[in-house]
């Protein structure tokens, strides 16, 4: 392999030295009071857009244990990327395939980074509803419900959508916790908790490439739950589809055949 240009190598220990200062020297022939101001203005910019892009994991971190992570990140991952807004998903991959659990992390950390990460990338992702058939007041049980391509289902073993100073899990729920995170015509981005019913018809109509009906659908999902009377189920369904298509997680109906 060829050798790299002088000016590259300078360039690779510029950079490597700005990631880790502590452990790799400052390229010679510049001075420290120089570096330190490129030091510190990497440092600063990337701690403040990350602070900014996980609010509550930062609001949760003691500055000390917050300017660790930020400083391992840069440490020990190697971004994909040029683009400030896609260094979360950078941060969220670091944190969940590269960072090194220590004793005083959140159990719920991963859960909650995946949580604000997922708030973001809905809040700027270019997606759009193509709604060429779809009938916003349709009727759900007899047509064939729509869902939102801006309306993402997660599950998660801690209730990330509560977390806060005030209430912080130590342990996992006995139940995962389901959460549809979804975008609104006035491209606000809220959340609906699920219950895994609810969570199990959502998926079956995003799933229901065959065009099978709202009613058709929530029979075969009691069947699947073995619930007694099917006729209440369907009347609970149909009252979940309501609040999800009010809500815009659902845009409407499209007509069978």
């Amino acid at each position: 392999m060829a050798e790299r240009p002088e000016f590259q190598e300078k360039q690779y220990a510029f950079a490597a030295h700005i990631r880790d200062p502590q452990h790799v020297p400052a390229p010679d022939g510049v001075e420290d009071r120089r570096m330190a101001i490129y030091r510190e203005l990497f440092f600063n910019n990337l701690r403040s857009l990350l602070s900014n892009m996980f609010p509550v994991l930062k609001k949760l971190h003691a500055d000390d244990k917050w300017r660790r992570l930020i400083r391992k990140f840069m440490q020990k991952h190697q971004a994909q990327t040029p683009y400030f807004l896609e260094l979360p998903g950078e941060f969220l991959g670091f944190l969940q395939n590269e960072y090194e659990p220590e004793a005083d992390d959140f159990p719920f950390l991963i859960d909650l980074a995946h949580y604000e990460y997922i708030e973001l990338a809905l809040s700027v992702s270019d997606e759009s509803d193509n709604l060429e058939g779809v009938d916003r007041d349709g009727d759900l049980l007899n047509g064939i419900p729509v869902k939102s391509v801006l309306a993402w289902v997660y599950a998660y073993q801690y209730p990330v959508h509560r977390i806060s100073e005030d209430y912080q899990p130590t342990e996992p729920g006995e139940q995962p916790t389901y959460l549809a995170v979804y975008r609104a015509s006035n491209d606000k981005v809220g959340f609906l908790e699920l219950n895994p019913v609810t969570a199990g018809l959502l998926n079956a109509i995003e799933e229901n490439e065959v065009g099978k009906s709202g009613k058709s659908l929530l029979r075969e999902l009691a069947a699947d739950v073995n619930y007694p009377n099917v006729d209440a189920f369907i009347q609970h369904g149909l009252a979940a589809m309501e609040e999800m298509r009010a809500l815009e997680i659902l845009t409407g109906t499209r007509t069978a055949g």
